[in-house]
């Protein structure tokens, strides 16, 4: 008698659970559909902004080709890394304190899938920049110093773009941190 109140629950539980499941799975996909096929007015109201959108994106690309020198630089997107950088602050042949990156780079939609490819280049390439800032002491010691982010910046989207001349325009440091030890 003990097991069978639990048992009982357990399975109204479930059934619930299923039911609920099942009601809000077939609601989601069966109401979008007639929504934009009942009334002519809604398929239209989209069709504008759509045109709009084009516009913008013709009107933007070309301001940007003209910008970066690109023929036919397409849409930007943000490339972001799998993983933080961390970058050891070395000061009399012993690491004092570990600075911590997270960085994305703005980039043309056409080389984004180069850059999923290039990834360890990438991080390579953008790790020795960092190491070689590091062991100048200035630039990653006083991280609250506008001037710094510039630098940092800077060097770190030229040595990019020795790597990959076209498509990169910027770097976007979203986090830095500073851990002493």
């Amino acid at each position: 008698m003990k097991q069978i109140v639990p048992s009982i629950v357990a399975l109204l539980a479930i059934s619930a659970g299923g039911g609920g499941a099942y009601f809000l799975k077939s609601g989601s996909s069966s109401s979008p559909a007639p929504a934009h096929e009942s009334d002519g007015h809604e398929s239209d109201e989209p069709a504008e902004p759509k045109k709009e959108k084009k516009a913008k994106k013709e009107k933007d690309s070309h301001g940007k080709s003209d910008k970066h020198g690109a023929a036919d630089s397409g849409e930007v997107t943000y490339y972001k890394f799998t993983r933080e950088f961390v970058v050891p602050m070395i000061e009399d042949d012993r690491v004092q304190s570990l600075v911590i990156l997270n960085l994305n780079l703005e980039v043309d939609t056409s080389i984004s899938q180069e850059l999923f490819s290039k990834e360890p280049v990438l991080r390579d390439n953008i790790m020795t920049t960092l190491v070689k800032l590091s062991s100048g002491g200035r630039t990653l010691n006083s991280i609250t110093d506008v001037d710094n982010y510039e630098t940092l910046r800077a060097m770190i989207l030229t040595n990019l773009q020795n790597e990959i001349p076209n498509g990169i325009h910027n770097v976007l440091i979203l986090d830095m941190a500073r851990q002493d030890l």
